[in-house]
């Protein structure tokens, strides 16, 4: 168990009205108590906050004028002593704060350090934990729900559940095993263990059934928008960020480069690409844009297709119908508020039962159109973030699959009658998979790398 106290700026760095820096660790208040001109902070009351000002240990000057948060252990989110000095927003004040802090021994935090000692202290599990930075990079509402949910313990439980059940399995083959003399302990059968295995690989199919909205609503639906050049690509894309990112102009082969962008489109976060038209060029730097294009194409969730409404069906547009096919794309006619020359029988054809919009860009026409259409091809046009629990960690999904495959194991040994205690090898596998997602049997080299990820005042 951590000994030290540590410190980090806990806002984000630049100008603001307000800036952050905690403390955490047995000496968190005594350190701030050196150092501010006020009330004895060793003598207030916990969860109490208190105007003063900070000295500057080396010159005896007012370092900033602060209000100064004490928090006592255990009821606090490190179950340490955590201190919160709450200074002007400005970067030399802050930083200023913070080298004051660190002169009285103090160390400053690693990344995560904060809610890695929330972990280790048994505040939250190794889920929630990761729950924290889900919060912190949520791109919409529904993101938010879903990791306010899991903060909250939904998935939690339900995994110490599902574990509780296959370890109440694997204790009655063993009790069986060790003490057959045992008349009043009923005798595990396969046909119980079966039941219980099936019981839980199915709550985990349900589980990774609903894993690919939850991966999406946490880490956005790639989208590449693709067309032959001076099709409305970029005009699109504007459209749905509501702001200029991308040049619109009437000269073929404008964007060189592919432009990211977050969306939020009914609740779906969108990480938007507008990619270089794909078309064959000689010019060099227009060429490299078209091969990353091509590129993106491969990477996508989801592809928007972009066609011009005033003119007719090139050789082009077919390479690219040839080249989506198998994945999940949108149609989009652009311009149809010029004279129509494109054939939309033959574009129907081609969609083959993909979603067809029609759009007037200039117009701001067909926009709420397309919206519908990409909920509906990725949440069947809702979201549900009330009962749902929803698994969206690439690590938790994987580690799901795992589980999956190990109890279709289980469930195989006991389909030829093997013996249960070969079988309940597989049990004991699974629930060790389980195990890692909360933390409970997760390496410590693991929690480590979790935890770096996080950003360095969380």
């Amino acid at each position: 168990m951590e000994t030290d106290t540590i410190t980090a700026i806990s806002t984000p760095i630049g100008e603001g009205a307000i800036a952050i820096v905690r403390l955490s660790g047995p000496d968190a208040v005594s350190i701030t108590t050196q150092l501010f001109q006020g009330k004895n902070l060793t003598e207030v009351d916990s969860h109490t906050i208190h105007y003063g000002k900070l000295i500057d240990p080396d010159t005896k000057e007012v370092a900033e004028e602060v209000m100064v948060s004490v928090m006592r252990a255990p009821k606090t989110f490190t179950r340490e002593d955590v201190v919160e000095i709450n200074c002007h927003g400005g970067m030399v004040s802050v930083n200023r704060v913070l080298e004051i802090i660190l002169s009285k021994g103090a160390r400053l935090a690693e990344p995560g350090e904060f809610t890695k000692r929330a972990f280790l202290n048994g505040r939250i599990d190794l889920s929630q934990a990761e729950a924290v930075m889900d919060l912190i990079r949520a791109k919409t509402d529904k993101a938010m729900s879903v990791a306010l949910k899991q903060l909250d313990g939904r998935l939690s439980g339900l995994i110490r559940s599902l574990r509780q059940d296959l370890l109440e399995t694997v204790a009655h083959v063993e009790v069986n095993i060790d003490y057959p003399e045992y008349d009043d302990v009923e005798e595990m059968s396969h046909e119980m263990m079966r039941q219980k295995t099936k019981e839980v690989h199915a709550e985990i199919v349900k589980l990774l059934g609903v894993a690919k909205q939850g991966k999406i609503l946490r880490e956005g639906l790639a989208t590449a928008i693709i067309g032959r050049p001076n099709v409305g690509k970029s005009s699109l894309m504007n459209t749905l960020v509501q702001e200029n990112k991308a040049i619109v102009t009437e000269i073929p082969g404008t964007t060189r480069d592919i432009i990211e962008e977050y969306v939020n489109v009914r609740g779906v976060p969108l990480r938007l690409v507008d990619t270089a038209g794909i078309r064959e060029t000689e010019d060099i730097v227009e060429k490299i844009g078209v091969e990353r294009s091509r590129q993106v194409l491969k990477e996508s969730d989801l592809i928007l297709f972009v066609l011009n409404y005033n003119d007719e069906l090139t050789d082009e547009d077919v390479k690219l119908f040839e080249a989506i096919q198998g994945l999940e794309y949108i149609v989009i006619i652009n311009k149809t508020d010029l004279e129509q020359k494109l054939d939309l029988e033959k574009i129907k054809e081609l969609t083959d039962g993909n979603p067809l919009i029609t759009t007037s860009l200039i117009e701001e026409k067909g926009i709420d159109e397309l919206e519908s259409a990409i909920a509906e091809t990725f949440f069947a046009g809702d979201i549900d973030t009330g009962d749902l629990t929803y698994i969206s960690n690439v690590r938790h999904i994987e580690l799901l699959k795992q589980a999956v495959a190990s109890l279709e194991d289980a469930m195989e040994g006991l389909e030829i009658q093997m013996p249960l205690d070969i079988v309940q090898i597989d049990v004991t596998r699974t629930w060790d998979l389980l195990g890692e997602i909360i933390g409970d049997t997760a390496s410590d080299s693991l929690i480590d790398q979790l935890f770096s990820q996080f950003c360095l005042g969380k």
